[in-house]
């Protein structure tokens, strides 16, 4: 049996012999009614109702844990249908230019990580499978069906490097903001990437608006490949080389993600070469203090320490923000909810 979320609605081939209507209908019924079983699709003839339950399943995921945080922050633990888990993060926030309430899902592209970063819990367990596009949709189906209100934002930073997933991910993309599908603006769509430097290359050749955040968290190279071993094979000289020709095609700003860990990559030389790094590609830079996972030995500077690094990056003339730390009492780090169910899991 299909999953029907692996298709984009131009490949639903089984509406052809249909009015045309009858895809906008379907699409409505799991899209904007969040309804999951094509029984009760109502307004659809009983025979259609029929042969789509008999070819296809449009839910995969089975919710096995959530956890919510005194700041509001959500965290979703799904099963996949091999048995398989992965994460998806609801982050409530106010937007300061416009004063309405926003709600932003970080989506997990993977399952577990190959690229190992020395801080983040998502690769422990290593690398097992890419999602489906299917399976990234349905993340932000079932997160707002059950929270009953729109999400507006969607970041691709939870589990997995998105670039290792390039096809499903731009395939999901279309699916997010098709007007027969979420109907998300790419617009509210960031990608975060470790560095995959030949796929920032490829993605600067496509047409959707989708925005772009790169994880740097180190200005040298030999800082940057003891947390982050993909730096070894594409160094910051060809990262930013790749970046450069992002902005150009695309005339689009990226914002460099900067993990601040005390004693490592905090200090005023740090911060004047990010600063260079950013003027270079006139990037926005997100401070994100460390958000501790227990089996690293990193911890967060103090909020002195942070605030100079800041103002120091802020006298260069560069855009910068600190990203407030949510979640901390839900293991809000990347992978950590899935580490402490796995390990649970494997003790018993």
């Amino acid at each position: 049996m299909k999953f029907f979320l692996d298709q984009l609605p131009s490949e639903w081939d089984f509406f052809s012999s249909q009015p045309e209507y009858r895809a906008k209908q379907v699409s409505e019924w799991i899209f904007k009614r969040k309804v999951f079983c094509f029984s009760s699709m109502t307004n659809l003839p009983s025979e259609l109702r029929k042969k789509l339950t008999e070819n296809y399943q449009i839910r995969s995921l089975e919710l096995i844990q959530e956890k919510q945080s005194q700041d509001g922050t959500r965290k979703f633990l799904w099963q996949l249908f091999d048995g398989h888990t992965i994460e998806t993060v609801l982050i409530p926030s106010i937007d300061t230019r416009e004063g309405a309430r926003r709600l932003t899902l970080c989506v997990s592209t993977q399952v577990g990580c190959a690229l190992r970063c020395g801080f983040c819990a998502s690769g422990l367990f290593g690398f097992e499978r890419n999602l489906s596009c299917g399976e990234i949709v349905e993340q932000i189906l079932l997160c707002e069906s059950t929270i009953k209100e729109r999400i507006s934002n969607i970041v691709f930073m939870g589990m997995g490097e998105p670039l290792l997933n390039y096809d499903q991910l731009i395939k999901s993309i279309r699916l997010i903001s098709s007007p027969l599908g979420i109907g998300i603006s790419p617009r509210k769509i960031t990608i975060s990437t470790s560095g995959v430097a030949p796929r920032i290359r490829k993605l600067a050749n496509e047409t959707l608006p989708f925005r772009l955040a790169v994880s740097l968290h180190a200005t040298t190279d030999e800082l940057r490949s003891k947390i982050m071993p993909i730096n070894l094979k594409y160094p910051l000289s060809e990262l930013i080389k790749s970046c450069e020709e992002f902005c150009s095609k695309r005339k689009q700003k990226i914002t460099l993600e900067y993990i601040l860990i005390a004693g490592f990559n905090d200090s005023l030389d740090d911060a004047d070469r990010l600063a260079g790094i950013a003027r270079s590609l006139r990037a926005k830079v997100n401070l994100i203090p460390y958000n501790r996972v227990g089996l690293f030995p990193w911890k967060s500077p103090e909020r002195k320490e942070l605030l100079c690094f800041l103002r120091w990056i802020e006298n260069k003339g560069i855009e910068v923000s600190v990203r407030k730390e949510r979640g901390r009492d839900i293991d809000g780090a990347c992978g950590q909810l899935r580490l402490r169910y796995i390990s649970k899991e494997k003790a018993s």
